[in-house]
């Protein structure tokens, strides 16, 4: 059986249903804080805190478990910024607490959300996962705090992981079953959305006079269900002997923030208010990652690369909230 821990969110969820699709057996493990019970409609739901080991200990006295993806991380840059005692506790210590128990039940196969933000501003583009890692931020330097320790217990432990670094993950569940849905919400997409139906007057652009093509930050947008597959074949990989290793997952292809709204325009065929207000402090111009290594190690490819495919996905999802 598969432990999906933070299985109830946006990526863990569709990593749950992909799972189970392709005839895994899977266990959800997850507080709620952010999670949705009703995302978890596949395998068995164990509602518990990583914060508390006995918790932990629990689901794996219960189930047989071979393997564990890890999701259960607070996310907001900003609020990391602000409040950095909270992602430590949360994204470090209790990531420390699950790498516990599952030495102590001799569970070796591990597969960890990582991030893009571990490399800081880039040095050059596109970013590959031997570029200088520098964060700028406690979210960024938790997520790879964790890496390194995952790099020791490799060594010392015949401990094997993955860690996926992920660029800006996007879209729903093409099947609309499941989706984004962040409280607050902060990503750029679901945001341009909530505008296209009402939900929100406008859509800020936070600086126009970058050094890129039209002047707006350029991101990578990697959808949703392709990051699932890549965890798919991340796992396979430590089924079949694979060695520890680290994986950037992206499209390779950079989209500007002006681009992801005159596509959604198209797509929704609603008139999105814009407001071009000063830069954010600490936004790189561009973030584009490069996915070969990912690409000719696991074998993965992208089936949604280009813009419209992603932003399609997220309405026909948003249109039923």
């Amino acid at each position: 059986m598969i432990l999906i821990v933070g299985g109830a969110g946006y990526i863990g969820s569709q990593m749950n249903k992909r799972l189970n699709i392709q005839g895994y057996e899977t266990i959800v493990f997850d507080n709620l804080s952010y999670g949705h019970r009703e995302f978890v409609k596949w395998g068995i739901f164990e509602r518990g805190d990583l914060g508390n080991i006995e918790d932990i200990r629990r689901v794996f006295k219960k189930y047989p478990i071979e393997a564990v993806m890890h999701f259960a991380a607070f996310t907001y840059v900003g609020e990391s910024v602000e409040n950095p005692q909270k992602y430590y506790l949360n994204n470090l210590r209790n990531t420390l607490n699950l790498l516990e128990v599952m030495l102590e039940n001799d569970v070796k196969q591990f597969v960890f959300s990582s991030t893009c933000a571990t490399y800081g501003n880039p040095q050059e583009i596109p970013i590959t996962e031997d570029h200088p890692q520098n964060p700028i931020n406690p979210y960024g330097r938790g997520k790879l705090m964790v890496e390194q320790i995952l790099s020791d217990y490799s060594a010392a432990y015949n401990f094997r992981y993955v860690s996926l670094r992920y660029f800006n993950a996007s879209g729903a569940d093409p099947d609309s079953e499941i989706g984004e849905l962040h409280q607050p919400e902060t990503h750029l997409i679901p945001l341009i959305l909530d505008a296209a139906i009402g939900k929100r007057e406008n859509i800020q652009i936070f600086g126009t006079d970058y050094d890129t093509p039209d002047g707006t930050c350029v991101r990578d947008y990697i959808h949703v269900l392709d990051l699932a597959e890549a965890h798919i074949k991340a796992l396979k990989y430590l089924e079949n002997g694979g060695k520890s290793e680290m994986f950037n997952l992206g499209n390779g292809n950079g989209f500007s923030v002006r681009e992801v709204i005159e596509t959604a325009q198209r797509i929704t065929s609603k008139e999105i208010k814009v407001v071009e207000v000063d830069r954010r402090p600490g936004d790189p111009p561009v973030l584009v990652g490069s996915s070969k290594k990912a690409r000719e190690v696991l074998d993965w490819e992208p089936e949604y690369n280009d813009l419209s495919s992603i932003i399609e996905t997220a309405w026909n999802w948003h249109k039923k909230l």
